[in-house]
């Protein structure tokens, strides 16, 4: 365990457990979260290569602005 995670939960175990529980339901669901993005964006690993080299494809052919020219 990390020492900054270390000191966190120290001042968590602190709090009445009413707010323990809040904090460590805000944790969970955060590193549920996490793990959501990761699967989803595994799962989209090809769509995401291939809309990658469109992109760099338009941009070779000329077909993009430089951003300057947008703002």
């Amino acid at each position: 365990m990390s020492t900054l995670l270390a000191k966190a939960l120290e001042k968590v175990g602190a709090l009445p457990q009413d707010e323990q529980d809040a904090i460590a339901s805000q944790i969970l669901a955060s590193l549920a979260d996490d793990e959501a993005w990761k699967r989803q964006f595994a799962e989209k690993r090809d769509v995401i290569h291939r809309l990658a080299q469109e992109a760099i494809e338009e941009d070779e052919r000329g077909e993009t602005l430089p951003l300057d020219d947008l703002l």
